[in-house]
């Protein structure tokens, strides 16, 4: 179990920082999966404090070609911050249901204001199969989504870096990716650049998960007081998982996503959590929506035995 017992849920229903329409209905899927029972099962009080207002793609200017809808996602991201470090200051767990993953601008600004006021220390576990960290000069998309992680490390756009506020929100050193398997060029070299630690598919299948975890958690814990998941359902494969804004063959396997998840929980580090880029619209029945929710339990705590 978390050392927070109280969760508190946030939505952040948006597909702006995408390409493809359908995970602004994520945070929705994840309820109707029954979010909020999963977790008064094992033990924690839940307060569901809904979503944050987004407006709608049809009703938004799309705005600069390498920054789609930045006046948008940066107001959004604005309130999740503010609810995230509010959660955090009443010393909950913020859970937050996406949603794109641009929401991770608003949730790691939230927490890293927090962390910065208390003298935390800000760990981050990207899990996901894009490294989401483009900038403007290097995106081939201009989809925000694909944004989040170099922004919180100071790199992109001054808008939204300096939501939270205007410092660098997580070091490079404290920052781990697991399951990278599609990267574009300008963020292969932000990596080498940064020395991020990223485990791609290729490590996982050639070392197996449980070396590299127990080495994550290794280069993590001295450094870390406060660590920060953010799990995008395409980390998985998706023949486990295929309800996802953008899937790419050959993730996690069921028993891998789960794994990262009960190691992490043994820490008992993680303070705050994402789940990001659920897509009903080419899911199977809610199935994505499901695992997801087997997945958060496994971070929060539940065990086999």
């Amino acid at each position: 179990m978390s050392k927070h017992h109280h969760v508190q849920i946030i939505g952040y229903p948006s597909d702006l920082g995408a390409g493809r329409r359908g995970v602004d209905m994520g945070p929705s899927a994840l309820r109707i999966a029954g979010m909020t029972s999963r977790l008064e099962s094992l033990g924690y009080t839940v307060t569901d404090e809904g979503d944050i207002p987004v407006h709608a793609l049809e009703v938004e200017d799309e705005g600069a070609s390498n920054l789609k809808f930045l006046k948008e996602i940066a107001r959004a991201t604005t309130i999740l911050a503010e609810r995230v470090e509010a959660a955090l200051d009443a010393k909950r767990f913020p859970l937050i249901l996406g949603g794109d993953h641009s929401m991770g601008i608003g949730s790691l600004g939230g927490v890293a204001a927090h962390c910065k006021r208390t003298g935390k220390r800000l760990g981050v576990v990207w899990i996901d199969a894009h490294a989401d960290m483009n900038t403007p000069e290097t995106t081939p998309s201009g989809n925000i989504h694909g944004m989040p992680l170099a922004v919180a490390m100071g790199h992109g756009d001054a808008t939204l870096k300096s939501i939270g506020g205007d410092f660098v929100k997580v070091q490079p050193e404290n920052v781990v990716i697991i399951a990278a398997r599609d990267l574009d060029k300008g963020e292969v070299a932000l990596i080498k650049q940064l020395g991020i630690n990223a485990y791609t598919m290729f490590d996982i299948d050639k070392r197996g998960i449980y070396p590299i975890i127990a080495e994550v958690v290794e280069q993590l814990r001295p450094h870390v007081d406060h660590l920060h998941v953010s799990f995008d359902l395409d980390s998985v494969d998706p023949l486990v998982a295929p309800g996802v804004g953008t899937p790419v063959p050959g993730g996690l396997s069921f028993r891998e996503a789960h794994f990262i998840m009960e190691y992490l929980a043994e820490t008992r580090m993680v303070a705050s959590l994402d789940v990001t880029e659920v897509n009903p619209i080419l899911d199977t029945r809610n199935s994505t929506a499901v695992f997801a929710i087997d997945v958060v339990s496994s971070c929060m705590g539940k065990r086999i035995l």
